[in-house]
């Protein structure tokens, strides 16, 4: 039996920002993932400085051995099918990465034991803490797992049951020369297009070589067609290269004020994803799932080895301190349809809307300080 005194299940920003964490103040850590590293992930995928700044990460280090980090001075927005709006910056305010190479980065800086790569297909108490598969023992458990983490099942999350989740489709690959020179989208600029009735939105974002489109929606009825219907958009507007390849992958997550699940349990903790984290309006993943790794490391750091379920609580308070508190609804989910796309199109088409509210706002929290990590 290997023993730890943390035992994190999903190696992704959340799993490997917690165990980074942990290791600097000298715990015991072993990080288990499914799959070994590096590994596909398909993701959008981009940072903004504040995160960069709470990973301490250096940009020059980050882009040795050919690592992407695109910078990102401006965005193309609107309403599918409508007007575009072009926001620019005087310097960079996020930056486009690979998921492939950012999560293997953090995983291997980390510090942590890396187990070898299986899923999470048995997991049960013991008299100390946890065992997972019956050969790794963790005296507290943190669940980094993504959307499905069997971590969060065995807190009493209700998965596909109780949750109104985002569903996604979308597909990263890399141009030959001919798509490159066939596709307008530019890398310092990604483009962001909003269905009319504000449910979900598609991208087009360029990495280098590399291009990224998706489209997710909350109500994820007909969800294919709605991506055929975007990619056909896109490629009308030359947007997007004619022979780009049509098979796209899936994939859900939970946003923040739709998702019921705990945070806390008796020796156990759920981060990330795993947690249903991603902000309302964006969808975005990274930079929630990077904090909450932080503060359930500081939980557990002052928990100084009693990991019960009172001890853990602190980490509640601190995720509603920096998030806010759970809203079950916002206002446009009350507004008539009629209305909502009305009021999509003039708000997206509003120049200062767009810049101070879509972007600064929604998609970059350029207001909210880095935590200190």
């Amino acid at each position: 039996m290997d023993r730890c005194e943390v035992l994190i299940v999903g190696g992704g920003p959340a799993g490997s920002t917690c165990a980074w964490k942990l290791a600097r103040a000298g715990a015991d850590v072993v990080v288990l993932d499914r799959k070994a590293f590096p590994r596909d992930k398909i993701c959008a995928g981009w940072v903004t400085p504040a995160v960069l700044d709470e990973l301490r990460i250096d940009e020059a280090e980050y882009r040795r051995d050919g690592r992407t980090m695109q910078p990102i001075t401006a965005f193309r927005t609107g309403i599918i099918g409508d007007r575009v709006v072009e926001t620019r910056y005087d310097q960079a305010v996020s930056y486009g990465i690979r998921r492939s190479e950012f999560d293997h980065f953090l995983l291997a800086r980390s510090g942590a034991r890396i187990a070898d790569p299986a899923p999470l297909k048995h997991l049960e108490r013991d008299g100390t803490g946890w065992v997972a598969n019956g050969t790794l023992a963790g005296r507290v458990l943190v669940g980094a797992g993504g959307h499905f983490c069997p971590v969060a099942r065995h807190l009493g999350a209700q998965l596909g049951q109780s949750e109104t989740v985002v569903a996604a489709q979308e597909i990263e690959f890399p141009m030959t020369d001919a798509q490159a020179a066939d596709c307008e989208a530019t890398g310092e600029m990604p483009e962001l297009y909003f269905c009319d009735d504000l449910k979900g939105y598609g991208w087009v974002f360029r990495k280098g070589r590399f291009l990224n489109v998706g489209l997710g929606r909350e109500d994820n009825h007909r969800l294919a067609e709605h991506v055929q219907s975007f990619a056909r958009w896109l490629k009308s507007r030359r947007r997007v290269p004619q022979d780009m390849p049509e098979k796209f992958g899936g994939h859900a997550y939970l946003l923040y004020n739709h998702a019921p699940r705990p945070l806390v349990g008796d020796h156990a903790l759920l981060v990330g994803d795993a947690a249903g984290l991603a902000y309302p309006q964006s969808g975005e993943g990274i930079r929630p799932a990077v904090e909450s790794a932080l503060l359930a490391a500081d939980t557990l750091i002052a928990a100084a080895g009693d990991f019960s379920a009172d001890r853990l609580t602190p980490y509640e308070t601190a995720m509603v301190d920096r998030f806010g508190p759970r809203e079950t609804a916002s206002f446009t989910d009350r507004l008539p349809e009629g209305l909502k796309r009305f009021l999509a199109t003039r708000m997206l088409g509003n120049r200062w809307f767009t810049r101070h509210m879509v972007i600064d706002e929604w998609f970059l929290h350029a207001k909210q300080p880095a935590l200190v990590s």
